[in-house]
């Protein structure tokens, strides 16, 4: 049998989100150099939405009674996931119909923090070719 180190799902999402707000914020910063204020705050807006909703993932997804069962593990990945995307579509409705935003940079930066997800999913998988069994069950064999 073969054991894979993986790291913790919670800690690995919740990482994601710090990373993605890290990213939120360099992409306003970004957007304020190189156009103005309100360029900015249409990224903080953008990045912010997808920050929120895998925060809103990490919690509903990976929640601790989660990890006892794997049905139960399945079933929170789901209802994580759903409340994710519906995140996503009513802060993206509320942000669109109350104010006025600059696309480019709300899309910009949105877009730009999925580029943390899956830097972090790449980095958290073991290589391709490289799984080696963990000590605890090489001893099982």
């Amino acid at each position: 049998m073969i054991a894979i180190d993986l790291p913790n799902p919670r800690r690995l999402a919740l990482s994601v989100v710090l990373g993605q707000t890290a990213v939120t914020v360099i992409c306003a910063l970004a957007s304020w150099a190189l156009a103005d204020l309100h360029a900015a705050l249409s990224a903080l807006l953008g990045g912010g939405i997808s920050s929120i909703a895998s925060l809103a993932m990490a919690l509903v997804g990976f929640g601790k009674e989660a990890a006892t069962d794997p049905q139960r593990a399945i079933r929170a990945f789901f209802v994580g996931e759903t409340a994710k995307v519906a995140v996503v579509i009513v802060l993206f409705v509320v942000v669109l119909k109350t104010m006025k935003v600059v696309p480019l940079a709300m899309l910009g930066s949105y877009i730009a923090t999925f580029i943390v997800f899956w830097v972090a999913l790449a980095n958290a998988l073991p290589p391709l070719g490289g799984l080696r069994p963990r000590a605890d069950a090489e001893r099982q064999l």
